[in-house]
């Protein structure tokens, strides 16, 4: 893949992980049967809530010093539906181990959030734990049906994440079942609330009957007024992180 064709900040991580992978191996193991409860844990009458645990993000820098298994709790017990967890290290404080200590210690279900590049990684997600990965359409292009075969051979929901129309159509000609709308322009690092409810319509619009998930830039409870018998779910990272209080501030979200 041409990871050069990708511009900003995007691009910069995306071609740091790619020489993480470029030697990775991918053995094709046998098939796993699709237990979908990532796809489950969202599918319910209500907005779910899908809280991140991550330490730092490109646009804040330093966010806060987690524990992975203790903020995951934190976050159920707020009312989160499952949790997605970082495992870039540089520029998201992520790591293996957090993904492997939170999905050790939870019922709930866990997304591996990172960059993929590599099939290799998706392996990985299910080695340590995951429901769920996060498949990118602004860096698989073309790619993704096939990135997204090879998640759901492995037993793996994904989330397939779109930000423009464009991203959209290959989404949905690849056959995803879950897909998110970022509202964070990863190429320029700049949020507009707008963008995931006018996709999730045009989703909707074009016959999607699977699982629509808004993300990026969420931090208070009339913010998730819009979404509410919109979008089937929302993913929420920074405010939450770094709120100081993981319980409570889910809960003040989700307006409870």
């Amino acid at each position: 893949m041409d990871f050069d064709r990708i511009p900003g900040v995007l691009g910069e991580i995306v071609r740091a992980r790619w020489n993480d992978y470029r030697d990775a191996v991918f053995e094709r193991p046998q098939a796993t049967g699709a237990a979908r409860r990532f796809e489950a844990a969202l599918s319910g009458p209500e907005l779910a809530l899908i809280a991140e645990v991550k330490g730092a993000s490109p646009s804040q820098g330093f966010i806060a010093d987690l524990d992975p298994l203790e903020a995951a709790r934190a976050y159920l017990r707020g009312g989160a539906a499952a949790i997605s967890v970082l495992t870039e290290p540089r520029r998201f404080a992520g790591s293996p181990m957090a993904l492997k200590r939170v999905t050790s210690g939870i019922e709930a279900p866990a997304l591996r959030k990172d960059f993929v590049v590599h099939p290799a990684m998706l392996l990985e997600a299910r080695e340590w734990g995951a429901s769920a990965a996060l498949l990118m359409v602004s860096v698989l292009g073309e790619r993704t049906a096939e990135f997204l075969e090879v998640a759901h051979h492995l037993g793996l929901d994904a989330l397939v994440e779109v930000h423009d129309a464009d991203e959209l159509e290959i989404a949905l000609a690849a056959g995803a079942r879950i897909i998110g709308v970022n509202n964070r322009d990863l190429t320029t690092l700049e949020i507009h609330l707008d963008n995931a409810p006018r996709l999730i319509r045009a989703a909707r619009e074009r016959g999607f009957e699977g699982v629509l998930v808004a993300e990026s830039g969420y931090s208070r409870p009339e913010q998730l007024a819009p979404l509410r018998g919109l979008a089937d779910a929302v993913l929420v990272g920074s405010s939450l992180a770094g709120s100081g209080d993981l319980e409570a501030a889910t809960r003040t979200l989700l307006g409870g």
